[in-house]
């Protein structure tokens, strides 16, 4: 399945075991020439609290806690308005024609959410790395760095994001996003995304940004985030959650043998 592109094979555990998903199969399964090939790998499974739980690994084997665009496509293929568990906290899925409305819960903003290395003022970070400064942080179930620029194009995202991502100040590395203005209530962005790279698009980061770019008073709700796969539809107000909307799609099916992986 994909979402504007950000692609995931998705495997449903919740009435039949599979085994154990550890991260050197993950790294090989989402090998593009050796494997099947993803951004992520989404793994439901049975859930106590909740319908079921949404696990989700980046194509280097690293688990990580959320992924929004990964979240609609879960709904297209549960097909019917349902909560669901994830790393990062509950999220509610909400299925429409050809994709799904996703309440992502409330951004947080304290320097330990993040989470950071050490306090600091996460509405402008005052830490830079070349032509890069002042970042805004915002946690939505995963971390994000945004920074608003002339041109979200122009920036060597290639380049500068490994080096963000793995700054010491995150300690569990960071999403980074350069985003700019293209429009009344209208964001151009590009992610750097942690564990998978440079991204078609990331639900979590469309969040983020648009998120940060309200607090600024650059936009107001809802804004349209367009990034190199499309455009999502972001609503927020402050001291609210955020609501994700936009298009998924079921690209294939197919089988496996674990065996070729373990």
């Amino acid at each position: 399945m994909h979402g504007l592109g950000n692609d995931f094979v998705v495997l449903d555990a919740r009435e039949a075991a599979l085994p154990k998903v550890t991260p050197p199969i993950a790294r090989a399964l989402g090998d593009r020439r050796t494997g099947i090939g993803f951004d992520q790998l989404v793994l439901l499974e049975p859930d106590a609290e909740h319908a079921f739980r949404m696990r989700i690994f980046n194509s280097d084997g690293s688990e990580v806690e959320a992924c929004g665009n990964a979240a609609r496509a879960v709904a297209l293929l549960h097909g019917e308005p349902v909560t669901i568990a994830t790393g990062g906290g509950p999220i509610a899925l909400q299925p429409m024609d050809g994709g799904a409305e996703v309440d992502m819960g409330q951004p947080r903003f304290d320097w330990d959410a993040i989470p950071l290395a050490y306090p600091m003022d996460t509405f402008a970070m005052p830490v830079g790395w070349e032509n890069l400064e002042s970042p805004m942080a915002v946690n939505v179930g995963n971390p994000h760095a945004i920074f608003f620029v002339e041109d979200a194009d122009a920036v060597a995202l290639d380049r500068l994001g490994p080096l963000i991502e793995n700054d010491p100040l995150f300690p569990e590395r960071v999403n980074v996003n350069v985003a700019h203005l293209a429009g009344p209530d209208h964001l151009k962005l590009r992610v750097w995304e942690r564990g998978a790279g440079l991204t078609r698009a990331c639900g979590t980061g469309a969040c983020a940004t648009a998120v940060a770019a309200i607090r600024k008073g650059l936009v107001s709700s809802p804004v349209r985030v367009t990034l190199p796969g499309g455009d999502l539809v972001i609503a927020w107000q402050p001291g609210g959650t955020i609501l994700m909307s936009g298009p998924a799609t079921e690209s294939f099916r197919g089988t496996f043998d674990w065996d070729d992986y373990a």
